[in-house]
């Protein structure tokens, strides 16, 4: 292979994994450009020398038979164990990090396509990934029913009051506030501890949440989160 041709695979595998990279970088997301890059870089590389390895030895034996993308599909095998390291379990029995994991593998996959020439399936392929994280969600939270536009938030509220759940529950029914999740605990001081994980739907935010509940005059401490 010519090394112009290698140098063009190569940069367009990391121009891909630069562009993915960045919507993650905007979201503050524990893949950044520079992982993104690096994976996309080394799937093509990897992918050009599996490819070229079995042309060239290939040529020399009638007997002996490569497999052109053998490196390449370990390529995907051994990716797993990065996008497994960015997903967590939060202590509130949240997991985060599915997406940033898919998009790890998806760096991946864009520099194997450009490593074996598919630079306009893989441009394509690196179009749709974005529409996904980026357009469909949007279009989702505009357009589709409230289920497909929810978001969940975790309130922490503590108060004097024992009755404190009855109220804030009352609050946040008058509102259409779906409660998921409920855990009550009595402290110190007679004080008592409300946390609760809430649904919201079209129109809502946290910032309304923290200003419905706030309405309820026996909180001393609010705080809203989102998950």
């Amino acid at each position: 292979m010519d090394i112009s041709v290698s140098l063009l695979r190569m940069g367009v595998a990391a121009l891909l994994g630069l562009i993915i990279g960045i919507e993650r970088k905007l979201k503050n997301k524990p893949l950044g450009l520079k992982t993104c890059i690096v994976i996309s870089v080394t799937s093509c590389l990897l992918t050009i020398i599996s490819i070229e390895a079995a042309i060239r030895y290939g040529e020399e034996t009638l007997t002996m038979r490569t497999d052109p993308m053998r490196l390449a599909a370990q390529i995907i095998s051994g990716i797993g164990f990065i996008g497994a390291g960015v997903i967590l379990k939060r202590g509130d029995n949240v997991i985060s990090g599915i997406t940033t994991a898919a998009i790890i593998w998806a760096a991946a996959g864009l520099g194997i396509g450009a490593g074996a020439g598919f630079y306009f399936e893989s441009i394509i392929g690196a179009l749709f990934i974005l529409f996904s994280v980026e357009g469909l969600p949007y279009l989702l939270k505009r357009f589709a029913p409230n289920k497909f536009s929810r978001q969940d938030l975790k309130v922490t509220i503590s108060t004097n009051e024992y009755n404190l759940f009855s109220k804030v529950n009352e609050q946040l029914t008058s509102y259409d506030i779906r409660i998921n999740k409920i855990k009550i605990k009595d402290l110190e001081d007679d004080k008592q501890l409300l946390q609760m994980n809430i649904t919201l739907y079209r129109d809502m935010n946290a910032s309304n949440v923290y200003s419905i509940i706030r309405e309820v005059s026996v909180i001393n401490k609010i705080e809203v989160e989102t998950i």
